[in-house]
């Protein structure tokens, strides 16, 4: 009979995550995340398959807590939830720059093919819920072109702020922006 582990596995990813979110997955040493959850390599294959999985399961974690559902579902449904979700991506109080989703897209070439699917799929969700905003303004434009020009300016401003961190330079844009996309969609 084994030991039993002196740790959960909630706490492992949380503890994972920043290490994959700074060095990305490629970037990442079983080391790192040896010191940074405080689990040895063998407990870590415990729990993990491997590096692979606890990368999959760290994303996996992210996506799932973050929480994009409330801030887009909330009644009235608009441009000012829109508007929210584009500032509110940008206030991280463990020093952690972008998103870590995004950051992941970058390594797309080498990502496990469960990654790639959480990444699919958290983005087909993602836009499923602004594409909901924008239908309910009633725009003339086509809401999905409207719903992708959002989420590539999403995207592009969480990858600029991986070397700019002036959140008023971000809160800015996304002014400038929100006058622009609303009206394209009169």
């Amino acid at each position: 009979m084994g030991r039993p582990k002196k740790f959960d596995r909630e706490s492992v990813l949380v503890n994972a995550l920043p290490v994959f979110w700074r060095h990305g997955f490629a970037d990442t040493s079983l080391h790192e995340l040896e010191r940074a959850t405080g689990v040895n390599k063998s407990g870590l294959y415990s729990e993990f398959k491997g590096k692979e999985d606890l990368f999959v399961q760290s994303l996996r974690y992210y996506v799932d807590n973050l929480e994009l559902g409330p801030m887009l579902s909330s009644e009235p449904l608009g441009w000012d939830n829109i508007e929210r979700f584009l500032k509110a991506r940008y206030r991280n109080d463990q020093g952690l720059k972008g998103c870590f989703a995004v950051n992941s897209m970058r390594e797309s070439a080498i990502l496990p093919r469960p990654a790639i699917d959480i990444l699919t799929q958290s983005g087909r969700k993602l836009k499923e819920l602004v594409a909901k905003n924008i239908e309910a303004e009633r725009p003339e434009t086509k809401v999905d072109v409207l719903a992708e020009l959002v989420l590539t300016f999403s995207t592009g401003l969480r990858m600029e702020h991986n070397v700019s961190s002036s959140h008023a330079g971000v809160v800015r844009k996304v002014n400038e922006f929100m006058k622009l996309i609303r009206k394209l969609g009169q």
